[in-house]
């Protein structure tokens, strides 16, 4: 196997709703998802017993060709997600355009959609949890 670099969210509790939101945002597939209960004994962050035993240990989601992991952590409740964002390279304006919008649902614009001197069409949001994404449509 190759060596590879993957992105993995810690959605402090909120995992599953942004599995979710991603599945009707961008239509991303859950591929794996294990909850706390699930594990072997009680480690860091939820843990079973802790209350949160159907909160996400782990998840892995497929956005295009991409897998994207994410967990619950420590289940506090306030996600921070600062110094990175994703980069989501879409066909064309229109899907640009709908995947900015999806993902704004409850965020925020950061930057409006417009045509830059390196796409056709390039914007940036913070989805409701904080994450940042740049869209863009792939260069020709």
């Amino acid at each position: 196997m190759a060596t590879q670099v993957q992105s993995y969210l810690f959605f402090d509790g909120r995992s599953e709703e942004a599995a979710e939101f991603y599945k009707s945002a961008l239509g991303a597939k859950v591929e794996t998802l294990m909850r706390f209960r699930d594990a072997p004994e009680t480690g860091p962050g939820c843990g079973p017993g802790a209350g949160n035993e159907d909160k996400v240990m782990h998840m892995e989601i497929r956005i295009g060709d991409t897998v994207v992991m994410g967990s619950d952590g420590e289940c506090k409740g306030q996600a921070t997600f600062q110094g990175f964002g994703l980069s989501l390279t879409v066909p064309d304006v229109a899907a640009c355009d709908k995947a900015l919008n999806a993902l704004a649902n409850g965020g925020k614009v950061v930057m409006p959609a417009a045509k830059t001197f390196f796409s056709e069409r390039f914007g940036m949001v913070a989805d409701k949890f904080g994450v940042t994404w740049m869209v863009l449509v792939a260069p020709k």
